[in-house]
């Protein structure tokens, strides 16, 4: 069988020919492959380049590799964090013409982490919170949109900064099933395999000696469970205000957009007394201040990066001269964002070396320089500026981070 090469982009199979697909991942030499760290996974796995691109390379069983690469293809559609499936590759040979698995290729996930990789150092319980803050937050986000994810784990899972939280991606997605909606039983089958899956994960952890003393895998594990449920019956619950009190409504819904999650359509019943008033969040969408920063600015961020970078907006905004509110003569919003694009963010961040950002992206590092800010003026009892802040970060963080003294993932 000759070998095929199914991509979502055109330009992909030309350059994915250039790879040893001859040749077992295991065997593939030192020059195709990029020294990243890797999660524990059942299958091998590799990370190449093609072109431009740094790809993460499975080996699977045809029939899961091509379900897989369609479920993936299905999260991306529905704006789930998941990684990006570029190809799949089947038709593989050797060299004496025995077959060899195929392949799934996927676009890897700049500035992310495996957990364990993360672990090398070992991290504070409250850093491990928040890391079950966002695969709660994906897995809720997984439900919302219909998809039982059957293998929830810290392993299939990558974290990526976001001002000073954790935003969690879908890394493998084989096990997984996308329905129209879930079952309140599909959910808590969910939800039992993530607690069993992460406290296992986190008992082999404190086997090695990775983990920190004070942490108990046990309720770490259970710990998602509780945290999923109280975010799900945030989103989901049925609100009974009094009539008239229509401003009840307006504060649940600016409550999830604080959380991250946008009201698309809802569902408003008046009691046949007229005394109450039923509300229902009907679609629930992730990604408020996302949107919301895109929009006004073209910049992609994570969610709270992007919630950080609007509060900074928003203050920007309030000094210049021409912002006024509500006035038909006053500059707009887009214009004025486009301007803090323009005239702050970019300079901001590219007064930070190259050499010396690492693996954080724009946003990440102009958060970082907000919250170095914040402290410097904290201790100096005034507003010490941006430009002494980023001055500060580069003489006397950066070097640290670089040197292993202050660790990011912690």
């Amino acid at each position: 069988m000759a070998l095929q090469i199914s991509a979502t982009n055109p330009e992909h199979p030309a350059l994915l020919l250039e790879l040893p697909w001859q040749l077992p991942l295991e065997q593939w030499p030192e020059e195709y492959l990029v020294p990243l760290p890797r999660g524990i996974s059942r299958h091998v796995v590799r990370y190449a380049r093609a072109g431009d691109e740094v790809i993460a390379v499975k080996e699977l069983a045809e029939r899961p590799a091509l379900r897989e690469y369609q479920l993936l293809r299905d999260l991306d559609r529905l704006a789930i964090p998941a990684v990006d499936a570029l190809a799949v590759v089947t038709g593989r040979s050797d060299a004496a013409g025995e077959a060899l698995e195929p392949v799934l290729v996927t676009r890897h996930l700049g500035g992310s982490q495996p957990y364990r990789s993360m672990f090398e150092t070992t991290l504070r319980p409250a850093t491990m919170h928040r890391l079950m803050d966002a695969l709660a937050v994906l897995l809720v986000r997984l439900h919302l949109a219909g998809f039982a994810w059957g293998d929830c784990s810290l392993s299939n899972t990558l974290f990526r900064r976001d001002a000073g939280a954790y935003a969690a991606y879908l890394v493998d997605a084989e096990t997984g099933e996308l329905h129209r909606r879930l079952s309140e039983g599909q959910r808590d089958y969910d939800l039992d395999l993530a607690r069993v899956n992460i406290s296992g994960e986190l008992l082999d952890l404190e086997a090695s000696g990775a983990l920190h003393p004070s942490v108990d895998p046990v309720e770490f594990g259970t710990e998602i469970c509780a945290r999923y449920r109280s975010l799900w019956q945030e989103l989901t619950r049925t609100s009974v205000y009094p009539a008239g009190k229509y401003h009840y409504i307006e504060r649940r819904i600016r409550r999830l957009n604080d959380l991250g999650f946008d009201v698309a359509e809802m569902q408003i019943e008046h009691a046949s007394n007229g005394d109450t008033v039923t509300f229902v969040p009907k679609v629930v969408d992730a990604g408020h201040h996302q949107r919301q920063l895109l929009r006004l600015t073209g910049l992609d961020a994570e969610e709270n990066q992007a919630r950080r970078l609007l509060n900074d907006l928003e203050s920007w905004m309030a000094t210049q001269d021409d912002y006024a509110p509500g006035d038909p003569l006053g500059a707009r919003p887009e214009v004025l964002a486009h301007r803090w694009v323009r005239e702050v963010f970019r300079p901001t961040v590219r007064a930070v070396p190259v050499e010396l950002r690492g693996a954080m992206d724009p946003a990440e590092i102009y958060h970082e320089l907000l919250e170095h800010r914040w402290y410097l003026s904290e201790r100096a009892q005034h507003d010490i500026g941006l430009d002494t802040a980023v001055e500060d970060y580069i003489a006397n963080i950066l070097p640290k981070v670089r040197a292993g003294l202050q660790p990011t993932a912690d």
